[in-house]
């Protein structure tokens, strides 16, 4: 199973999310081609209303922390209420910050 599909199952079994989306973004960095390194998650759940910015972080971090211990280098959290979601967000994914050449 790819490091994507894998990050998609424990957040579609962790948060029932209304929409999720698990973007790999490797190819954006200085990685080699097919790396499984850099994503971005796009997450609208009902366990994020009432919730901070990064508690809601916190609670994807440690669904995916095995992940994130060897897999994952980077990780761009987008995590939004329902409501949020539909005033914000709808119809366009959020761009991830570029990246700062760490590896290089």
């Amino acid at each position: 199973m790819t490091v994507a599909a894998v990050i998609e199952q424990k957040l579609l079994d962790a948060f029932q999310p209304s929409h999720l989306e698990v973007i790999n973004e490797s190819n954006n960095h200085n990685v080699p081609p097919g790396s499984e390194s850099h994503f971005k998650v796009v997450i609208v759940a009902k366990a994020f209303e009432g919730e901070r910015l990064i508690k809601r972080h916190r609670l994807v971090n440690a669904v995916l922390a095995e992940e994130l211990a060897d897999k994952i280098h980077a990780l761009a959290l987008h995590t939004y209420t329902e409501s949020q979601w539909q005033e914000q967000y709808a119809d366009k994914v959020p761009s991830s910050p570029d990246c700062a050449g760490g590896s290089k």
